[in-house]
């Protein structure tokens, strides 16, 4: 069968449209034009009661999340921060941004956290960065049981991860920080934009202000006035703000993300099955007490030489379906040795070695399963195909 686009997302629920003609025909566009209910203000309560949570913050982007948030610890200049080696090069580029400086740390074939190595680069860091890269959730009790004895703040990078589970608990609410994203390839699609969380007054104020709640636009915010009083013309403007409109287009995804969480683990697992058959791919399984919200799958590929590897992904993309080698590119933002701007930029074997076979294939949560066995069937296909090449 010919497939779908990969990178397609599920339609905007139509009840989206009449408050966006509404936006339209008044232009009222800005978040902070009306003086109660604006969409973005009402998407921040929304989100903030389905989290559990007592302060939201809708931004730009999840970028704009994790820089608001760093600047909201009020870390000293050249403050370490410990990352994952694996994640996103937004991520070290927001620490770069806040004037801190980038530790990475390594991660396993699982994509998770080492912890041996994050529990020996954590002395000296003034803050810690989680990213559940793809969704994958590191071992949050361990990684809370180290920071909280050192008293390192934890924020937590769950762009991939909303609707995800860590014993119980949502991701995103486990650190003093989550930060979340709505682009296109996330549960959440608003093209752009991002939300970060907090239960904590004094934080949540500050991004505030620094998002752009000038003058005193942030008496808007349901947050405790007097966390804002001592903040006031004390901090730069950075204008980071979720306009009304991508507010009106997130809010009617809300209802429909825990069917959209279900949907995406049952493809997800449905394909991790089909490719269990070969014996050159591995899908690493989940951590115990995790529940994950895919909507993608990763996979490593075992016993395969760079020439295999080439020729499978060259087969795959001919058969349909395109598979990303997060470190065969010259400039994947995932692949850290390109991330050129960090000073000193360490090496980390292992995360390299997993990264130059570890596979990322799309699957949207509105696939049908006829689909995924297509899917799944070209990929196997296509590894069978690259069996035959080898290494000159």
């Amino acid at each position: 069968m010919n497939l779908p686009d990969m990178h397609s997302a599920e339609a905007i629920p139509p009840e989206a449209r009449a408050e966006i003609d509404r936006l339209l025909t008044s232009g009222d566009l800005f978040r902070y034009t009306a003086a109660t209910d604006a969409p973005v203000s009402l998407l921040e309560a929304e989100f903030a009661e389905m989290m559990g949570t007592r302060f939201a913050l809708a931004v730009s982007s999840c970028s704009a999340a994790l820089f608001l948030s760093l600047k909201a610890l009020d870390l000293p200049r050249d403050a370490r921060v410990l990352i994952p080696g694996f994640t996103f090069a937004a991520v070290p580029s927001s620490v770069i941004h806040a004037d801190c400086l980038p530790v990475l740390c390594e991660v396993g074939e699982d994509y998770r956290i080492d912890m041996v190595d994050f529990a020996a680069k954590l002395p000296g860091c003034r803050a810690v960065i989680v990213s559940h890269m793809r969704g994958h959730t590191s071992d949050m009790d361990a990684i809370m049981t180290l920071c909280d004895a050192a008293g390192v703040p934890v924020i937590e990078d769950a762009a991939h991860s909303l609707g995800t589970t860590w014993n119980g608990t949502k991701i995103g609410t486990i650190g003093t920080i989550g930060c979340f994203s709505f682009q296109s390839y996330k549960m959440i699609n608003a093209g752009e934009g991002g939300i970060m969380i907090t239960d904590d007054a004094d934080l949540v104020a500050q991004a505030i202000i620094m998002s752009g709640a000038y003058e005193h636009n942030w008496k808007k915010h349901p947050v405790l006035q007097d966390a804002f009083a001592a903040h006031q013309n004390q901090l730069p403007l950075y204008n980071l703000r979720l306009s009304n409109l991508s507010a009106a287009v997130i809010r009617p995804q809300l209802p429909h993300l825990a069917r959209r969480v279900v949907d995406g683990r049952r493809n997800h697992d449905h394909v991790a099955e089909l490719l269990g058959q070969s014996p050159h791919i591995h899908v690493p399984a989940p951590l115990p007490g995790e529940v994950r919200a895919p909507d993608s799958i990763q996979f490593n590929l075992v016993d395969m030489d760079d020439a295999q590897v080439a020729a499978f992904v060259a087969e795959a993309a001919a058969l349909g379906v395109k598979v990303q080698v997060f470190g065969a590119s010259a400039d994947n933002a995932r692949a850290f040795w390109n991330w050129q701007f960090i000073p000193n930029l360490p090496d980390l074997p292992q995360t390299r070695a997993m990264l130059m076979r570890a596979c990322d294939v799309r699957l949207p949560v509105h696939l049908p399963v006829d689909t995924l066995d297509a899917v799944a069937s070209a990929l196997l296909a296509a590894i069978a195909t690259s069996e035959g090449a080898k290494a000159a």
